[in-house]
């Protein structure tokens, strides 16, 4: 905030043959001032003859010191200081304990005491004054240009303020040469206005610059490499799916020969699995010479591979030029083959589906395999096992030379009509007890029957079911050949079953479980596909830009980490 300059009343008075005289008037002493109204003190009066001095009046006037601080203070006033300036020269009075009615008078009360309010440092500086003493007419503004040319002179010791016109001096307000405090201020305004233009044409000069290196050029050049340079790539489509069949047995005439439905995911992903393998690649270069083609000198140098490249090489251009996607919801499997010739590109892919073919083929087989190894395990196992229960039958029935159970059966019948007899023998024995003198001899006949009759009935059972010595009893025997038998039944009915488990794993290993169906076949393209040099040239434009805009954003925060 700058303070308005306070104006001292003071009245010039002339005799009136000063006025009329021609010449150089009479220098003014201080008692001829008399004190009149200046309604600007910062702009004296056109009209007041600064070549001539005026003559001396006797009368009441001012002081020298105060004449010698209003002429100071519109010198200062014409310096054209800003608001900024005057403020620290008021703290630096005050600081220094000075009287200041405004902040001219504060500028003006340091300069006499040889403080320059405008520095920087804590440190104070006497204004060593001019030697000689020699000074300027003009006022206070010839003062200050012969200090400003002493600051300049080579030689000359330094000057750091203007310094205060002498008493003995013209006291007079000189007429203003320069512009008016307003016209300075707003050529300041205008300098400021253009500094500040200026810097910003050289900040966005420098952005300019900055984009164009970071990432016009390097868009500039990809963009020529996708035009001019890159390779012309053709790619071929084509689609296929996998089904498997469904046995039907008998239900259809044709057996399991229909393919019913979709094979499984996990066939679909096996299959692009191996296709995306580097055991496909080599097949591929072995039947269709994939490294030999994409080493062609024709072929640009970054799409081309080495004169003799290694298979991590080749794999590796392999993964991108043979794109392979599978569609779980359709149960399709999309392929693009891309290489530098359609033909080429077409015999590839046809490749590709052959072997496909065979994997899808192959799926399976070591399932089948094994089922028909163990079917025949099984059938052989059965067929051991009936023949041993047969020679074990034979074995008894030649061990035991006749029939067990046939002996068994006639032994029984004699038992029975032992028994049958024996019983009649002893009812006979009891009727002869029962008479009151009975018949010795009768008795004793009688009894001998019952007693031959039971010897015979033990003999037959002892022979039936006691073993003798060296072989065993006829029970025995006879439970081991229905043993023998039951084996024998029992390996008959499992090598029937695997008999028929033979049969039929060696059906299903005859039958192709699953199918490739090849939905669209590759056909070649007229066009290039790759590279899309529009779309690859804003895609790298978009790259280069967010690369610079992640470094500019980096570099800026670092800044900022730095100075804070």
């Amino acid at each position: 905030m700058t303070t308005k300059p306070k104006a001292r009343k003071f009245r010039i008075k002339r005799s009136p043959s000063a006025a009329t005289e021609s010449g150089t008037p009479k220098p003014r002493t201080k008692t001829e001032a008399e004190p009149v109204k200046m309604a600007e003190p910062s702009r004296p009066d056109p009209r007041a003859d600064v070549a001539h001095k005026p003559e001396a009046k006797a009368g009441e006037v001012s002081s020298a010191a105060q004449v010698n601080g209003e002429q100071d203070m519109d010198a200062i006033r014409r310096e054209g200081l800003t608001g900024r300036q005057l403020r620290m020269a008021r703290r630096v009075a005050q600081k220094h304990g000075l009287p200041a009615t405004s902040d001219f008078d504060a500028v003006r009360l340091l300069r006499e005491k040889g403080i320059d309010p405008f520095q920087r440092s804590n440190m104070l500086e006497l204004v060593v004054p001019q030697a000689g003493g020699a000074q300027h007419e003009g006022g206070p503004g010839n003062a200050l240009a012969s200090l400003a040319g002493q600051k300049g002179g080579a030689g000359s010791d330094r000057v750091q303020l203007p310094q205060t016109v002498p008493a003995g001096r013209e006291t007079l307000p000189s007429t203003p040469t320069g512009p008016s405090p307003m016209e300075r201020r707003m050529r300041e305004i205008s300098d400021i206005q253009k500094d500040i233009s200026h810097r910003r044409r050289k900040k966005m000069g420098l952005l300019i610059v900055r984009l164009a290196f970071f990432v016009l050029i390097p868009t500039f050049f990809a963009g020529y490499y996708f035009y001019k340079v890159a390779t012309p790539m053709y790619a071929t489509n084509s689609q296929f799916l996998i089904i498997q069949n469904e046995g039907t047995g008998g239900a259809s005439p044709f057996g399991g020969l229909l393919p019913t439905q979709f094979a499984n995911s996990a066939d679909s992903i096996a299959t692009q699995a191996y296709l995306q393998s580097k055991d496909a690649m080599l097949r591929l270069d072995q039947d269709a010479g994939f490294k030999d083609h994409y080493s062609n000198p024709e072929i640009d140098a970054i799409q081309r591979l080495s004169v003799e490249p290694t298979n991590e090489e080749a794999y590796k251009l392999y993964k991108k030029n043979v794109k392979i996607g599978y569609d779980p919801t359709e149960g399709v499997i999309r392929m693009e083959v891309i290489a530098a010739d359609p033909q080429v590109a077409t015999a590839f892919s046809e490749k590709l589906l052959k072997y496909a073919e065979d994997r899808v083929n192959n799926l399976s087989q070591a399932k089948r395999n094994s089922g028909m190894e163990d079917a025949e395990i099984g059938f052989r196992k059965a067929t051991e096992a009936r023949r041993e229960a047969q020679q074990r039958l034979i074995e008894l029935q030649v061990e035991n030379g006749v029939d067990p159970e046939a002996v068994i059966a006639a032994i029984r019948t004699q038992i029975t009509n032992y028994e049958s007899l024996l019983i009649e023998k002893q009812l006979e024995l009891a009727a002869l007890l029962d008479n009151a003198r009975p018949n010795r001899a009768k008795v004793e006949g009688a009894q001998g029957d019952v007693r031959r009759l039971e010897g015979a009935l033990k003999q037959l059972n002892d022979r039936m079911n006691n073993a003798t010595e060296g072989t065993n009893s006829l029970a025995q025997q006879a439970v081991s050949l229905q043993l023998a038998q039951a084996d024998l039944v029992s390996a008959d009915t499992n090598l029937q079953l695997a008999q028929t488990g033979l049969e039929q794993a060696r059906t299903e290993a005859s039958r192709q479980v699953r199918y490739l169906t090849v939905a669209v076949r590759p056909v070649p393209s007229e066009e290039p596909s790759y590279p899309r040099k529009f779309e690859n040239t804003i895609l790298a434009f978009l790259i280069f830009g967010g690369i610079y805009l992640m470094l500019s954003l980096t570099a800026s925060i670092l800044r900022e980490q730095v100075t804070s």
